[in-house]
């Protein structure tokens, strides 16, 4: 054995454990200044609603986020960016979430990024402001089109503001649907329905 090298080899890793503990205490500082931020909207909400109705509002009080890091909270050695998710049902491993935005008539790829987060919901935001970006030749975007992974009121929303059609499918669908079903036209909406209202009802007559 080389005691020197194996010395050094421990105090490396000591090294590297100190590191990740740190990296774990910084995250979990973000994490409950987020919380707390929404805790506190939560709270005003409801405050505000009960001065209008002048009832305490139904439902429990929303709770503080906890502090600290949590017991299951880590950070990967080799590549402390990272993140832990869930492999389609079959477990989970460390990775990463790539995304990517493609004409469905070109197969161009007009898009794409790598992000952190496990869910899809959050990855529509940084979509749309690329695209309203891309260069004068390429056209402008009108329509999005997405799963159900997707799927959002302010998704909807935020594809309205943007000026782009959103089709996003709200559920899973079951295969070989009724005909009854799959052709029934669906109720006419008001002028001043939602903008998911709008697009659950367009979804139904395409």
């Amino acid at each position: 054995m080389d005691i020197p090298a194996e010395l050094s080899r421990r105090q490396d890793r000591l090294d590297a454990i100190a590191q990740a503990k740190a990296k774990i205490e910084e995250r979990a500082a973000q994490r409950y200044a987020e919380g707390q931020k929404e805790y506190e909207k939560k709270v005003a909400k409801r405050r505000a609603k009960a001065e209008v109705s002048g009832k305490k509002p139904r439902g429990r009080n929303p709770e503080p986020p906890a502090p600290g890091p949590r017991k299951k909270d880590q950070v990967n050695l080799t590549e402390e960016e990272s993140r832990i998710m869930s492999s389609s049902g079959k477990g989970f491993e460390q990775a990463y979430n790539a995304q990517a935005a493609v004409d469905v008539e070109t197969m161009l790829i007009v898009d794409n990024h790598i992000t952190q987060a496990s869910n899809d919901k959050r990855e529509i935001t940084p979509v749309l402001e690329s695209l309203n970006g891309l260069p004068e030749q390429l056209g402008k975007v009108d329509t999005l089109l997405a799963d159900a992974g997707y799927y959002s009121d302010n998704n909807v929303a935020s594809c309205k503001r943007s000026g782009i059609e959103p089709y996003i499918s709200p559920n899973r669908e079951k295969h070989n649907l009724p005909l009854a079903t799959r052709f029934t036209d669906p109720e006419p909406l008001p002028e001043d329905a939602k903008p998911i209202d709008k697009m659950r009802s367009k979804l139904k007559s395409v």
